[in-house]
């Protein structure tokens, strides 16, 4: 995170109680475009990806487009970006929590179970453009879990 971001933190430091599960957040990203940044703490970095019409609710299946991992204590930021920077607008946290890695497949496959204040349950990215950053976000029942896509 470039020095130049001013943070507004308000207390949400997740690494005040130490965390033994990985860390969930979703990020309200005012920038040239809304959309929602999601994160999960996976080997020591944050994945994460744009979520250009924000989490699915229900049977919805969201676009989600992979970006840089980020540094973990990226979780907490709120804030301005400024203008001439990258991601210039204004971040605030949308939810935020934890979650249980139930099947990980790199470049493939990703199923969590998270435990955030506005999303819970089972929720699957999917890679379906191998060549792309294109992913889909979608809540999945627990029963299905082991099916195939």
């Amino acid at each position: 995170m470039p020095s130049s971001r001013k943070s507004n933190s308000k207390g949400n430091n997740i690494s005040e109680a130490k965390q033994t599960q990985p860390i969930y957040v979703i990020q309200e990203h005012h920038a040239t475009h809304l959309h929602w940044d999601l994160r999960f703490e996976i080997d020591g970095v944050l994945k994460s990806w744009a979520l250009p019409k924000g989490a699915p609710q229900d049977s919805e299946r969201r676009l989600a487009v992979q970006v840089d991992d980020h540094p973990i204590n990226y979780a907490t930021f709120e804030g301005t970006i400024p203008e001439g920077s990258y991601g210039a607008g204004e971040v605030i946290i949308w939810d935020r929590g934890t979650f249980n890695l139930e099947s990980y497949e790199p470049g493939k496959r990703l199923v969590v179970d998270i435990q955030g204040s506005k999303l819970k349950g089972h929720y699957c990215l999917f890679h379906f453009k191998p060549t792309e950053k294109s992913w889909l976000f979608f809540k999945v029942q627990k029963s299905n879990l082991n099916k195939k896509n």
